[in-house]
């Protein structure tokens, strides 16, 4: 591993291509969170300025020509968590530019079993996101890029098995 003194909002700027993230929690225990989970759940309408920051960090890459894509492992029926993070966290994100796909598991086998939480920049550089079990972030792993090639492996299959967000959001979402 690399030196825990990289910074992964670094990573973000400096990357040239691409930054693909696979998510595969139900469940995200984001303090800052917190309060618009609540509303989300209440049916309150979203803020204007709801993900602005990240909104925009997204809007720069894509306009300079960058990929920023995802995919996240569902089984269904969806956490609340997850109905929020993809109602409006997904939603609100796609309007910078970001691509969702959905790999849902719900009738069928995970192919990535055991794979964690990760951000592959430029199919070079992994970074194990780290998660306790009640979905607290504990910190990321910057990986050696050795073990690219195993990620850009994990990559493809959840992209091979996975389908737009949109798609998927119509038939089962909100």
């Amino acid at each position: 591993m690399i030196s825990s003194s990289s910074n992964l909002a670094e990573r973000f700027k400096t990357f040239e291509r691409e930054a693909f993230r696979l998510e595969i929690l139900d469940d995200y225990n984001v303090p800052s969170s917190a309060e618009n989970l609540r509303a989300f759940l209440a049916g309150e309408a979203q803020p204007e300025d709801y993900n602005a920051g990240w909104v925009e960090t997204v809007r720069s890459a894509t306009r300079a020509g960058k990929r920023m894509y995802r995919v996240h492992i569902v089984s269904r029926p969806l956490t609340d968590y997850l109905r929020y993070e993809l109602g409006w966290g997904y939603v609100k994100n796609m309007t910078g530019g970001e691509e969702f796909f959905i790999l849902d598991v719900t009738e069928k086998p995970n192919p990535l079993e055991g794979v964690p939480d990760f951000w592959l920049f430029d199919e070079t550089s992994p970074v194990v996101m780290n998660y306790d079990a009640t979905g607290a972030f504990l910190g990321p792993d910057f990986l050696d890029a050795a073990r690219a090639a195993e990620f850009v492996r994990h990559r493809d299959t959840a992209l091979a098995h996975a389908e737009p967000f949109a798609e998927w959001w119509a038939k089962h979402g909100g």
